[in-house]
This record gives structure tokens, C-alpha cells and sequence, in this order.
């Protein structure tokens, strides 16, 4: 093998999902914070800019972040550029809906190719008034006093379905949402520890109006996301071992460990905290003969982030694997769908699409591509081929591979340093 067992422990940078909401809910809320290990990247740095941007207290304060809630009494008038983060844009539309003035959200190119009027057509519902470019960004937000209302989402969405309760909380009467299949819930918790009435029946959520407050100090668990790309590389990758620590143990977010179980690995989870996320350790080692699985649907919402690098594992499992239903893979930061068939393509595995199914035979010895790989822009896309490049026999380039600081600004030390055995 041109590389090296993966061996060692890790600490993923803080979480993504956690670090936005955080941030941005202090828009609406009282007090002041101190944040630990509030993710590095560049898509909540977004964030923490919307923020300051929008009048709230956004500081440095030794290795934490200092949060001064802005209680809803938010600056109007301001631009506001998203970057490259969907969650950003979506959770603001939420926030802002119910305030006094009126704002317009942008980001990068990328951004603008996201939907986003299945944020805006619900929150129109409750009496919104936001203007979208085409059903993109730009996005433009009027305050207006909202409504109350019960939404049915036709797909399930974390960030739609927390921009709704967001909108909610400013509200007359009750909100609901439901959806076909329960997404990530990280809002309704972090939504009811700070205060709010929110309450989870079946495979929906509703809120009340109300005020939230900031905890003293609170403290990101490490991103589950970023987790299982090393995790993955270890049970596919002869020899390794390594264990991700202080890791986002929530129900929502580990479905792909299941997926990995599935597939025969040897992988196991322990919660060492609980309050208001679980939080604890992953274990991952190199197991022999994977067998290949079908993914159901419904699944597919829990584990959309992680399909790129699952989809590499799926090449060293014996049979056809099958993604059932992942077309929303094709609006992330890039048609992912797409560019997981035609990356995974050059390296020689058997991938195809067939609808909105993701299919892959194994197992199959990848190789390195004669041709430089492409990351399109897309964090998830740079770091599911860099594992894929670990089981080659020899270098293999990536086109704009830095853009998987993204979400994970380190990755490329933390896998020299579990390469090299001592982890980071």
C-alpha cells in the first residue's frame, strides 16, 4: 500500500450544526455566553459575521467565543453575505421574518445555485414577506408580524424546518411542522434548554411564542460529520484504529454509524455526557469482509452529509450497496450525486446513479487516477476522495482540495498525524 494504517485519537473540530445555531440564536435571545471549541471553519464564521453584522456581540475571548444576546432588537438595513453557508441563509430567513426592517442575504457562487424558496414558501405561509431571485439568493427579507400556522414540509430539513420554528418563536399562536421523516433536532433542543415551549409529537414539532436566554458557557461537542470520514478510512483502510473523542453523539446525527454496522464494521459509540447533547467517544478498526446493504429512504435524511464518504466504504463491501432515495445529494454545494459517480468513477469502483438511487458494486481495488480528481468547491467531495486516495498506490492530486477548510479547516494535519500514528 502507497499509504499508511490510520492509528490513533482524534478530536473533530466543533460542530458545524451546533456552532450555526448557537450564533445565530442569540440574535433572539437574552444574556451573555461564553462559547468552547466553536467550530474553525469558514461557514460559521459566516455566522458569527451575521451577527456582528445585525448588531449582536460576536468576540474573542482567550480560546472561546463571547455572545451578548441581542434580544430581537436587530440593526435593519444591512447586507448580509452568507458565504457559502446554506444554514446561514436558511436560519436568518427565520430570525429576520418577524423583525422590524428589511435585509438582503448573499453568498458565493455556490450558494446562489441552492433552492430556497422551500424555506420561503413556508415561512410565506405565516405571513413573511421574502423575496427570493428565482427561487435563489439573493434573498430578500420585510419584517412582518407573523402567524401562527401548521406546515407539512413535502421533504425532510433541518434548516427549513428550524428557520420555521425560528419564525415560530416570534409568532402569534402555535407553530407546527411535521415532516415524512424526523430530521436532525438539534433546534428543539437547543431551542428548549435556552427556554423556549417547544414540544415533539411524532414526527412533528411545534413552538410558542416566547423569549430565550443565553447559559453561561456552553461547550460544541466535536462535528459528527467531520468524525466519520476518519472513522470510515479506518474500517476500510488495512491495519488501522482510531477513536474520535468528545464527538456530537446525537441520535440524529450517528445514523451512518448503523449504515457502517450494516456494512459488517467494527465500530462502537460511547456517551460520556448527555445534557444538552450527547457527547462521547467513537472507536473505529479495520474490518475485514464488508458486505454490501440497501440503504432505505428513509434513512437517507440522517445521513445525507455522510453519503460521500459511505459511498467510498461501499466500494470495499461485497456486493451491490444501494442509497435508496438520496436525491438531495444533487442541491447541496454541488450536484454531490453526480460528482460521487463520476470521482469514484476514476478511481476505478463500479458507481452509478440510477435515478435518485445511488448504486455501487464491490468490492473494488481503487487506483490512482492517471488525471487530477475534482473537488468541485464541495468540503465533503475534497475529503471523502483524499480517504478513497489513502487505499491507492500512489499520489493522487485534487483539483481546489483546500476548500474542505470549510468544515474542517485541520483535516489535512489531523490525517498526517494519524498517518504518522499519534493523532492529533
Amino acid at each position: 500500500m502507497h499509504q499508511r494504517p490510520l492509528r490513533g485519537t482524534f478530536r473533530p473540530p466543533g460542530d458545524k450544526s451546533l456552532s450555526h445555531r448557537v450564533a445565530l440564536f442569540s440574535l433572539l435571545a437574552e444574556g451573555t455566553c461564553e462559547v468552547h471549541s466553536y467550530a474553525d471553519c469558514q461557514d460559521c464564521a459566516s455566522s458569527l459575521e451575521a451577527v456582528r453584522r445585525l448588531g449582536g456581540t460576536a468576540e474573542p475571548s482567550g480560546a472561546a467565543w463571547r455572545l451578548r444576546g441581542a434580544g430581537g432588537r436587530l440593526r435593519s438595513g444591512v447586507d448580509i453575505d452568507c458565504g457559502n453557508s446554506g444554514t446561514t441563509m436558511r436560519l436568518l430567513q427565520g430570525i429576520l421574518a418577524g423583525q422590524d426592517g428589511t435585509w438582503r442575504l448573499d453568498g458565493d457562487d455556490s450558494l446562489r445555485r441552492r433552492p430556497m424558496e422551500r424555506v420561503a414558501g413556508p415561512l410565506r405561509q405565516m405571513g413573511a414577506r421574502i423575496e427570493t431571485c428565482d427561487g435563489h439568493a439573493p434573498v430578500t427579507v420585510h419584517g412582518a408580524r407573523l402567524r401562527g400556522v401548521e406546515v407539512a414540509l413535502p421533504v425532510a430539513s433541518a434548516q427549513v424546518k428550524s428557520a420555521i420554528l425560528l419564525a415560530g418563536l416570534q409568532a402569534s399562536g402555535v407553530t407546527r411542522v411535521s415532516e415524512p421523516a424526523a430530521s436532525r433536532d438539534h433546534s428543539e433542543r437547543l431551542l428548549r434548554a435556552w427556554g423556549a415551549a417547544v414540544e415533539s409529537v411524532g414526527e412533528g414539532v411545534s413552538i410558542r411564542p416566547g423569549r430565550l436566554a443565553l447559559p453561561a458557557s456552553f461547550t460544541v461537542p466535536g462535528d459528527a460529520s467531520g468524525a466519520a470520514f476518519f472513522i470510515c478510512g479506518a474500517v476500510i483502510i488495512p491495519g488501522s484504529a482510531v477513536t474520535a473523542s468528545e464527538v456530537l453523539l446525537n441520535p440524529s446525527r450517528i445514523g451512518w454509524l448503523e449504515v457502517l454496522r450494516g456494512f459488517g464494521a467494527t465500530v462502537t459509540s460511547t456517551v460520556e455526557r448527555e445534557i444538552p447533547e450527547p457527547m462521547g467517544r467513537i472507536h473505529a478498526a479495520t474490518a475485514g469482509g464488508l458486505k454490501a446493504l440497501e440503504v432505505p429512504a428513509a434513512v437517507a435524511p440522517n445521513i445525507i452529509d455522510e453519503i460521500p464518504i459511505l459511498a467510498v466504504v461501499a466500494t470495499q463491501a461485497r456486493g451491490t450497496t444501494r442509497f435508496r432515495e438520496v436525491g438531495e445529494l444533487r442541491v447541496k454545494e454541488c450536484d454531490r450525486l453526480a460528482a460521487i459517480e463520476t470521482e469514484l468513477r476514476r478511481f476505478g469502483a463500479a458507481v452509478r446513479a440510477e435515478g435518485d438511487d445511488l448504486v455501487i458494486d464491490g468490492p473494488t481495488p481503487l487506483r490512482a487516477p492517471g488525471e487530477t480528481c475534482e473537488s468541485y468547491g464541495d468540503h465533503r467531495i475534497a475529503m471523502a476522495l483524499r480517504i478513497a486516495a489513502q487505499l491507492c498506490d500512489g499520489p493522487v492530486a485534487i483539483r481546489d482540495e483546500g476548500c474542505a477548510a470549510v468544515s474542517y479547516p485541520r483535516f489535512a494535519e489531523t490525517l498526517a498525524a494519524l498517518t504518522a500514528g499519534d493523532g492529533r
